[in-house]
């Protein structure tokens, strides 16, 4: 299984340690265009910071960010599921899984990244500020530019197993599986159920939805569950307590839709 998860805006600090070695990465196909990512981005927050702070989204109160970008070639790295945070990631509790469940996540997650492409959660990086809606000056739209090595290196990470998307839409647009992959996909949305006048309405609720999405994952691992593929998936939920709703897509090579419904939100 491999679940594809979105980073967090919000990073702990970087801490004390080892700057970042890019060639430890996983997926060293994406070397060179993060490395080209990651030259460019330095070289505009250490040159001109107004025009940093409006190319990253950055009010004046997140002008610590821009520096922080400046100095990313030196900064200490941590493993990535330390440097997340953020609801989803307080949600799945990486820290505190059993450590079977701890061995499971190293090999399944994949955080989605607008300036390293993908990284796993072993994955030592530096804290950092750039989100994959970004449009650089040199490189343009991060989530047009990553695509094409996204797409040369992804299926393999694949495998030949079940892989659980999770990404917001922008990172999403990075690498959309396809064919064989996409059969085996299945994307989660997260809806909120309740009572309105006796009539049940639903809708999708921001904070909670990564909430759940969090739980969801962390459930998974501790459970020992492994589902190979969609409808497994689905199996595997509804047993520790998920309302999922679904239908199979009427052609094989095309990613499931799963509704994940919820009464309560907390």
């Amino acid at each position: 299984m491999l679940v594809l998860l979105p980073p967090s805006e919000g990073k702990a600090a970087g801490g004390s340690g080892a700057p970042l070695e890019p060639q430890a990465l996983s997926l060293p196909g994406l070397a060179a265009a993060r490395a080209a990512v990651l030259e460019e981005l330095v070289e505009l927050c250490a040159g001109d910071e107004p025009k940093a702070r409006e190319v990253l989204g950055l009010s004046e109160g997140l002008r610590g960010e821009v520096a922080k970008n400046a100095g990313l070639l030196s900064a200490p790295a941590r493993p990535a599921g330390e440097i997340y945070t953020g609801v989803l990631y307080d949600a799945l509790g990486l820290s505190g899984l059993p450590a079977a469940a701890r061995a499971a996540a190293e090999r399944s997650l994949m955080v989605f990244s607008g300036l390293w492409g993908a990284v796993r959660v072993t994955d030592r990086i530096p804290s950092y500020r750039c989100s994959m809606g970004v449009k650089l000056p040199g490189l343009g739209a991060l989530g047009a530019y990553w695509r094409e090595p996204m797409a040369a290196v992804m299926p393999e990470a694949a495998g030949d197993g079940l892989v659980l998307d999770l990404r917001s839409s922008a990172y999403a647009s990075a690498w959309k599986p396809k064919g064989e992959v996409a059969g085996r996909t299945a994307t989660v949305r997260v809806l909120h159920s309740q009572l309105v006048d006796g009539v049940e309405k639903r809708s999708v609720v921001s904070h909670f939805n990564k909430a759940t999405k969090g739980r969801l994952v962390r459930d998974l691992l501790v459970s020992g569950a492994v589902p190979g593929s969609p409808a497994e998936l689905v199996a595997a939920l509804r047993d520790l307590g998920y309302a999922v709703e679904t239908e199979a897509p009427a052609k094989a090579a095309k990613a499931w839709s799963l509704d994940v419904v919820v009464t309560h939100i907390h």
